[in-house]
């Protein structure tokens, strides 16, 4: 493939030229961001100005961004990129099955997805991707239509599910669901899944600034991490090793075949302004399009809390985001960043032992509060874990 074209490592921006460029242009116009260019007769070529990144093109791109839960920095990367391609699907547009190689992506699943959620079956999580649990709902629609339970949404299962009136359940399905999952997980640490993401690792150091390097900091915190929550029971996988970098579709891979309950993903964070710091978590979630993943909002507001009143850090909230490794991972994933090394303070903590120390503290305690009913939950910043899993 060419490298103008848009695809694994490349990123395209303001100021930028070439076919890609067109590319990004055209996708942007039939999504309605971009004016239609003027006519251009047959074998004419396209004008240079419609494969300049220009700053329509940088406005129309961010407005994109802050639509889909992404980073609003107006770089057209692999993120990006992928959402302008699902973007374009509407529901009908084509035949949707399970291929396990090749997974589909696209609104128009997100929008399969919404519809069977809201007729009481159970594809999943609002993600747009047509995996197994999408297809197995998908037949038992069909099967509850006398249709044949091929699980595929094809022509005549689409114009079943078009006639068909929409019932729609009182609050949020996917909510209580994953609520009532909760409840029967119970509150007991021992026998849960965790896995532990230590962003970067190996060559690829991370952010590095004030002395101090991203990798190291969070593999630290990562080893803390891991022989706390194992001393409460819980078993714990680590996407990487001290000297290795996957990549983030190696990590997610790893973390589905787990099983596991929750992932956490941990990294630090880096601003031109060194006065920006403090502690961000973030979960999968469209907050425009009301998709969102409940338990990962639940617990990222948790870890969110208990890092900030524990570790003594400045307050950046939780955030939803469509971000691959949130949205790619079978079980809820919270991605939380600890500090910024580029904060002159963030980085004098976040080098001592007793931030880390407090920093897995809350952690822990925000997951066992995640499996606590209500009325045994305690306030942010009081309740305490054995020290061992008894």
């Amino acid at each position: 493939m060419s490298q103008q074209r848009l695809s694994h490592a490349y990123s395209w921006k303001l100021g930028d030229t070439g076919p890609a460029v067109a590319e990004i242009r055209f996708k942007l116009t039939l999504l309605g961001l971009l004016p239609e260019p003027p006519a251009t007769r047959p074998g004419r070529h396209i004008p240079s100005a419609e494969a300049l990144f220009d700053p329509g093109v940088d406005a129309a791109v961010r407005h994109f961004q802050q639509q889909r839960g992404l980073t609003a920095d107006g770089i057209v990367g692999p993120e990006t990129y992928r959402h302008l391609n699902e973007a374009r699907w509407r529901l009908g547009d084509r035949v949707l099955n399970y291929l396990p190689s090749s997974m589909q992506v696209g609104d128009d699943v997100a929008q399969l997805q919404q519809r069977l959620l809201d007729m009481g079956f159970t594809p999943g999580r609002v993600d747009g991707i047509y995996g197994p649990a999408t297809a197995q709902a998908v037949g038992e629609f069909q099967r509850n239509m006398g249709l044949y339970p091929d699980c595929t949404l094809g022509p005549t299962t689409f114009v079943v599910l078009e006639r068909l009136s929409r019932t729609v359940v009182g609050g949020a399905p996917h909510v209580m669901r994953e609520t009532e999952m909760l409840r029967h997980s119970g509150p007991a640490l021992s026998g849960k899944v965790v896995v532990i993401d230590p962003g970067h690792g190996g060559a690829d150091p991370g952010l590095q600034a004030n002395g101090a390097t991203e990798a190291e900091i969070v593999w630290d915190v990562t080893g803390r991490l891991e022989g706390r929550l194992t001393a409460l029971g819980v078993r714990t996988y680590l996407t990487r090793t001290a000297d290795t970098a996957p990549d983030e579709a190696e990590r997610i891979r790893f973390a589905n075949r787990t099983g596991a309950d929750l992932m956490i993903s941990l990294h630090l964070e880096g601003h031109p302004n060194p006065s920006v710091g403090g502690v961000a978590s973030y979960y999968y979630g469209d907050d425009s399009r009301g998709r969102w993943s409940h338990t990962g909002k639940q617990f990222a507001g948790l870890a969110q809390r208990e890092l900030v009143v524990r570790c003594g850090l400045g307050d950046l909230r939780s955030h939803a985001r469509t971000w691959t490794m949130l949205r790619g991972t079978t079980m809820p994933c919270v991605r939380l960043e600890l500090g910024y090394l580029t904060h002159p303070r963030d980085a004098v903590r976040l080098n001592s032992t007793e931030l880390r120390a407090q920093a897995v503290e809350a952690i822990a305690v925000a997951v066992q509060r995640l499996y606590l009913p209500p009325e045994d939950d305690s306030p942010t910043g009081v309740l305490r874990l054995p020290l061992a899993h008894a």
